[in-house]
């Protein structure tokens, strides 16, 4: 996942309620079954993609050419789009968007059957791949994330280590004493917000399943108060509150820049910001841009335990999938599996892999080393939970609370952080009933 995957997702999350209407027709079959004979698909297929930054240096060609010397009867073609969401959002209005695209977030759940082929059982799926919960709809998988990610802090281990802090911290208490400890035998920034530019704070959600780790953390979104005492929510968004009311940031969140960051840790300037795995490899280029080591940049989970053991939630990018209205469903399905099972895209992120038996990245291996727990999240009620965000205006996906939240931390508004939390709550809940939950 790059930064423009992350952008567009919080916009999807935002555009949730705006809807498609697109045909969607089903006329040409709603399954894309697995090709049997390599040899006997053909036809030219376009691909619909985010990553314009690969269609543009030539790698997506290069994984074209791999693809051919097993489906040589295959032409593919890549269209590469800057506003990924807003420019498919439209096209999805007709029949016309690609043969194979990954699944704009303004889409429903329950209507990715309209616009997009089965894939297969997730019965079947869910043996092989992970995330396969969160396209199923009606015991179908319409969709299929090439990688995976899982949150953890991004740091400089150099700052860490000569601040005398070398274990994991396992409580948002220790987490609190080693910035402060930062703080004060260093010139680092203890936590860098990235308040500025706004989505990073989107990233403290998934701490939600990570604290707690359980595996039915979103369906407890959608049944429960995920700002109740002792829920995940609460403990991420409480930490952050502290993080900022303890002055352990930047001096002043408004002049924040993401871009700017990155070298900054890698230099030992900024010590600590909470992201995901797939900032690591950005950050280990801009310790080699600054003439830093690279090893120094390090990846630790949420100060939490359970029974002893840190837990990490998995999380998908972008689901790829197979327009329902293609003509050469059968190319468009190989596509998806190659690229899935044999392109080596997701080792070239330095992700995690989607196949369940797929070895862990370099990246992850202290957390492999520490033992800590990827939990792939139950998603039956994704779609449920993003409804009553929706309606609630909360907007646990958005930017928005959580500016609030370091506003009120450092003083830039009125209130105290249990009104605010309980307030969230209340909205919450209240949608919560309208929707039937």
């Amino acid at each position: 996942m790059n930064r423009r995957t992350v952008l567009a997702l919080a916009v999807g999350a935002a555009l949730l309620a705006s809807g498609c209407t697109g045909t969607g027709g089903t006329s040409k079959g709603a399954d894309a079954d697995a090709p049997d004979d390599p040899a006997k698909v053909d036809g030219t297929i376009t691909v619909l993609t985010h990553r314009t930054d690969l269609v543009q240096d030539g790698t997506m060609k290069k994984y074209a050419a791999e693809f051919n010397k097993t489906y040589p009867k295959v032409k593919v073609e890549f269209e590469g789009l800057t506003d990924y969401e807003g420019e498919v959002k439209i096209r999805m209005n007709t029949e016309n968007y690609g043969d194979v695209l990954m699944i704009p977030a303004v889409i429903e759940k329950k209507d990715y059957p309209k616009f997009f082929a089965s894939l297969g059982t997730q019965a079947e799926r869910g043996k092989k791949y992970r995330f396969t919960d969160y396209t199923t709809v009606g015991g179908k998988v319409y969709g299929q994330s090439p990688l995976g990610v899982v949150p953890g802090f991004v740091y400089n281990k150099k700052v860490w280590n000569a601040a005398g802090v070398t274990d994991w911290p396992t409580t948002p208490a220790e987490f609190l004493d080693d910035l402060e400890a930062i703080k004060s035998k260093s010139d680092a920034v203890p936590y860098y917000t990235n308040f500025k530019d706004m989505w990073p704070l989107t990233q403290w959600t998934n701490v939600n399943g990570s604290v707690g780790c359980d595996t039915r953390a979103t369906t407890r979104l959608a049944e429960g108060n995920p700002w109740a005492e002792g829920a995940d929510l609460r403990v991420g968004d409480t930490l952050l509150h502290d993080i900022v009311r303890r002055k352990l940031i930047e001096k002043d969140p408004t002049t924040t820049n993401w871009e700017a960051s990155k070298p900054k840790l890698a230099k030992g300037e900024i010590a600590t910001m909470w992201l995901g795995s797939w900032a690591i490899v950005q950050m280990q280029d801009a310790a080699k841009q600054a003439g830093t080591d690279p090893a120094d940049i390090g990846f630790m989970p949420f100060p939490a335990q359970k029974d002893g053991t840190f837990c990490a939630v998995t999380s998908p990018d972008y689901q790829q999938a197979v327009n329902v209205n293609s003509d050469h469903k059968a190319a468009a399905r190989a596509w998806i599996d190659w690229f899935t099972d044999k392109s080596g895209y997701a080792d070239a992120n330095l992700a995690l892999s989607p196949l369940k038996d797929g070895p862990l990245p370099e990246v992850l291996k202290p957390y492999e080393e520490a033992g800590v727990k990827l939990l792939d999240i139950d998603d039956t009620k994704g779609a449920q939970v993003k409804s009553i965000d929706n309606q609630s205006e909360v907007g646990i996906y958005k930017p928005d609370y959580r500016q609030e939240l370091v506003d009120l931390a450092r003083g830039a508004r009125k209130g105290s952080l249990d009104d605010f939390l309980t307030g969230l709550g209340e909205k919450w809940t209240e949608a919560q009933k309208n929707s039937g939950s």
